[in-house]
């Protein structure tokens, strides 16, 4: 069993207040690590002791989640908003440059973190700040988006987007809050191969008893510009449209037993991340940094040593 940690409440210059994790040696270098949905800080629960002896380990709730700020506007969750505080984040905790860390949604971020933050990257105010990114099963924008209008087996994977993007799913979320959401929008389907502790399940549970929260958590759904076509919809390549390089060293994850992500989302992405290194996890389900953890920090020891 692993214990609590210690959060610290930090007020951004984005508006909102994240609770954070901040372990290891301050003047170490910065890895910031980013969960998705439905979780907390507590998806890199088995990372966060083993890189503090040698590295600065900040880990926020994001926006939404748990304790931080839940803004109820689904406006307030459009990626640029998510991206920003990443930043402001650091600012608040005078970290100039880091390697990024990301999971799920907060892989999504951490492609945009990376993208925006590279030396010479979209945004002047970041650009340079992101030296590194460590990605695990959270696909790249450019190939996700393709694949849903183009791949009948991401487009199927998917349709749960749908679910939870329909407002008739709100009474649904006010009567029975996430974990009604999950049964309904996996019918059946289990998005994880592995199993939470009971004490891990018990801390979800109590999480998701804040309407608050769970209106929150559906929201980056919500804002987000992804096109997400019914099963009925015709299929078509997307319009070509250049989308930016990432070329910091990048570590990509990928747990091979995802239901909501296969491996597809691997296929092109040297084009678009010329140094990315592709570490695949096979047996193992959508939580990768929790269901093989000495797998991902094998993979994070050996990738940080060499970049």
């Amino acid at each position: 069993m692993i214990g609590d940690f210690e959060q610290r409440r930090v007020k951004l210059s984005t508006g909102v207040e994240l609770d954070t994790v901040d372990m290891g040696p301050k003047d170490a270098p910065a890895l910031i690590f980013l969960h998705g949905f439905p979780e907390s800080h507590r998806t890199w629960r088995h990372q966060l002791p083993h890189f503090a002896e040698r590295f600065r380990c900040i880990a926020p709730d994001q926006r939404g989640y748990r304790g931080s700020s839940k803004p109820q506007d689904a406006a307030d969750y459009s990626p640029d908003k998510l991206i920003a505080d990443i930043f402001a984040l650091a600012d608040a905790l005078d970290v100039d440059a880091f390697t990024i860390v990301g999971h799920d949604w907060g892989g999504a971020i951490a492609w945009g973190v990376a993208i925006g933050g590279q030396p010479g990257g979209l945004h002047p105010a970041w650009s340079g700040r992101v030296t590194r990114a460590v990605i695990a099963n959270a696909p790249h924008p450019a190939i996700f988006q393709r694949l849903l209008l183009t791949n009948a087996e991401q487009r199927e994977a998917s349709q749960y987007i749908r679910v939870f993007r329909d407002p008739a799913s709100d009474a649904l979320i006010e009567d029975q809050g996430i974990a009604g959401l999950l049964a309904k929008a996996f019918a059946g389907r289990v998005p994880s191969g592995g199993t939470q502790p009971p004490e891990e399940i018990a801390r979800l549970l109590a999480d998701w008893e804040d309407r608050d929260a769970c209106r929150a958590m559906i929201n980056w759904y919500r804002a987000s510009p992804a096109d997400v076509p019914s099963m009925d919809d015709p299929y078509a390549d997307p319009p070509t449209i250049p989308f930016p390089k990432l070329t910091i060293p990048t570590l990509v994850v990928w747990a091979l037993d995802d239901v909501a992500l296969p491996a597809c989302n691997l296929d092109g992405i040297e084009e678009l991340v010329p140094s990315a290194s592709i570490v695949k996890v096979p047996g193992c389900g959508h939580f990768v940094p929790w269901e093989a953890p000495d797998a991902v920090n094998a993979a994070m020891d050996e990738f940080l040593a060499r970049s």
